[in-house]
């Protein structure tokens, strides 16, 4: 392939922009030094925040709940649906969650909106509703549901259960209305954490909240017979006082809206509104709404905000030329702060990780700690002034401690198959307790920073080979592209990996997915993102710069113009960063971080300046 756009690395238009993108970036950094990001507002967070303060008392919340509802009403597609995030594309289960919120607003008389807004918004949510079911029955709903998550009940029971306490399948006293949702196993939430995957759980291991909350309040509307009733019975106590005791301080579990949202009304929707879980799940929700009335999926990603943003800025080994010694000093003392020096109380991981967030409701990860690893890295070469200092005499004490425990977290941490999943080794075969590429590149690439080696960077190479795809490329976890068809972001994923590991059949393929105007897409005719360019272009720019193979950095080199050239136009020369929603959270839920474009960007032209 040829692209029209010249090589333009060095440019002055490239130094403006790159300037420019740097200085944005280190003007986005708070009070403390480091930096937060601000997640996408999000319909599916909104609607179930409000149903649960709907329910643990409506009148207290009344002017909160009026502010959400408007905005789920605002933010209302033409055809009735509502996206995970205002720019996408509408889907079942944020519009479930939306209409069933809003219709139990609007029959409680709770909050208004002007001229009848919100029963048209009712309307037309109905209507696209019955479109994609069949009806507003609510088996018809509970068959759609399994059809799109299948085994996985993580997310599809506690949309049936929202939707039951606002009354949209029949009168949710009544216990025929609840035999449309599975029985989750909360008793199971008694046993040592240890022992869960020997009993086949059907949630994955970060919603034993959900659990736990969601299978009592329909035990406690729908009781089983005979033994299991008795051991449900057993364990109602036990495992609320373990809820109780995984609840973190400030209430948010995984500082997660929707997570909070869904325990706080299924103890509200059983009597216990005054429990204090769900007041602690209350105060939590009343903190996080904005002032547009809106809420995030979760409150921040300041852990993994700030490890991209040191590495991006690290990623031509000029550091210090754009953090300087007191700005490098406030990010390095902070980070060493947010290692988890104990077992985790709510997933009993071992301390040595970090979490994605400085907030209570974190929880350590496998991202997050490849992530603080080498930004740690970073941090050390730039005291020394070189690229790679980390066996220098010179690293602090404490740094080579802390990077030294979080690799040996990740090398525990790693499935049989070599891969890395991302909180624990899994309990079963459901997604995010699986091994993934995107991830398993990350702990390759802290480990290469640290010059450490092993059995278990040995196995994430194997991993890595087996599960490249035949074509070339490997599919990501935690991102993908609403655009696909399969919703997958082989861009993303290929990006990662190829950084990490120079794999010509990688970057090959990354190679032909720059488009004849330089923007990368996850797919042949899928509009090009900012961040989908960025991480393409960061990855091809090492593989210029670094791969034996002469051809290959030839047309890297190329690929990488063009790229660069799409990104100078895209960003107005480093002047506006547009986020799209490639990000995925928890049960395949969009989301945008502002920061994403900027900094992918930054990584991108840092890269690049390395092939003046």
């Amino acid at each position: 392939m040829t692209w029209a756009t010249p090589s333009i690395i060095g440019s002055a238009a490239f130094d403006r922009t790159h300037r420019a993108a740097v200085e944005r970036l280190l003007a986005a950094r708070n009070d403390a030094g480091h930096w937060t990001g601000r997640l996408s507002s999000s319909a599916l967070s909104t609607a179930t925040a409000l149903n649960a303060l709907r329910l643990v008392s409506a009148a207290d919340h009344a002017d909160r709940i009026a502010a959400g509802a408007d905005w789920l009403v605002a933010t209302q597609r033409p055809d009735g649906s509502w996206g995970d995030t205002v720019d996408s594309v509408g889907n079942l289960s944020t519009t479930l969650l939306c209409w069933a919120v809003l219709a139990a607003l609007d029959e409680g008389a709770v909050g208004t909106s002007p001229g009848g807004a919100r029963a048209a918004a009712i309307d037309r949510a109905a209507g696209w509703i019955r479109h994609h079911t069949g009806s507003l029955d609510g088996a018809a709903i509970a068959s759609t549901l399994a059809t799109i998550y299948g085994r996985d009940r993580t997310f599809s029971v506690p949309i049936l259960t929202h939707v039951i306490l606002c009354g949209r399948c029949g009168d949710p006293r009544a216990a025929t209305t609840w035999r449309i949702v599975p029985q989750l196993p909360f008793e199971f939430a008694a046993l040592p954490a240890s022992w869960f995957r020997l009993v086949d759980m059907q949630v994955v291991s970060y919603a034993l909240p959900a659990l736990i909350a969601i299978g009592q309040v329909r035990h406690a509307h729908r009781p089983s017979w005979a033994l299991p009733r008795w051991l449900r019975q057993q364990a109602t106590g036990p495992t609320l006082a373990r809820l109780a005791a995984i609840q973190p301080d400030n209430g948010g579990y995984l500082e997660a809206t929707p997570l909070t949202s869904f325990v706080t009304m299924s103890l509200a929707g059983m009597g216990h509104a005054r429990h204090e879980v769900a007041r602690r799940g209350e105060g939590f929700l009343v903190k996080s709404q904005r002032p547009d009335g809106s809420w995030p999926i979760d409150t921040n990603l300041a852990t993994w905000c700030t490890t991209l943003a040191v590495t991006a800025l690290a990623a031509a080994g000029r550091l210090a030329d754009h953090l300087d010694a007191r700005g490098r000093a406030a990010v390095r003392g902070w980070l060493l702060g947010q290692q988890w020096r104990r077992i985790h109380p709510s997933t009993s991981a071992a301390a040595g990780g970090w979490a994605w967030t400085d907030l209570p409701g974190g929880v350590p990860d496998a991202d997050d700690t490849s992530g603080a690893v080498t930004a740690l890295a970073a941090l050390a070469a730039a005291e020394s002034g070189t690229e790679s200092s980390t066996e220098s005499s010179a690293v602090e004490p404490a740094v080579r401690r802390a990077a030294h425990e979080g690799l040996g977290w990740l090398a525990g941490l790693a499935n049989r198959d070599g891969g890395i999943p991302t909180f624990c080794r899994g309990w079963g075969r459901l997604p995010f307790d699986t091994s993934c590429p995107d991830i398993t590149a990350h702990f390759l690439r802290a480990a290469e920073a640290w010059q450490s080696a092993g059995a278990a960077t040995r196995a994430g190479h194997r991993y890595l080979a087996r599960t490249q795809r035949a074509d070339g490329s490997w599919e990501p976890l935690w991102f993908g592209n609403q655009h696909h068809p399969t919703q997958a972001n082989p861009a993303y994923g290929t990006a990662r990996v190829v950084l990490a590991t120079l794999d010509p059949r990688g970057a090959a393929w990354l190679i032909d997915a720059v488009q004849p105007d330089g923007g990368v897409g996850p797919a042949a005719g899928i509009p090009a993102s900012v961040e989908e360019t960025a991480v393409a272009v960061e990855a091809l720019a090492r593989v210029a710069a670094e791969s034996p193979m002469a051809d290959l950095r030839d047309r890297a080199r190329a690929a990488v113009a063009a790229g660069v050239g799409w990104l100078l136009d895209r960003s107005a020369e480093g002047t506006r960063f547009p986020a799209a929603p490639i990000g995925l959270y928890f049960a395949k839920l969009w989301y945008d971080e502002a920061l994403y474009p900027l900094v992918f960007t930054v990584a991108a032209l840092e890269r690049a300046t390395r092939l003046r």
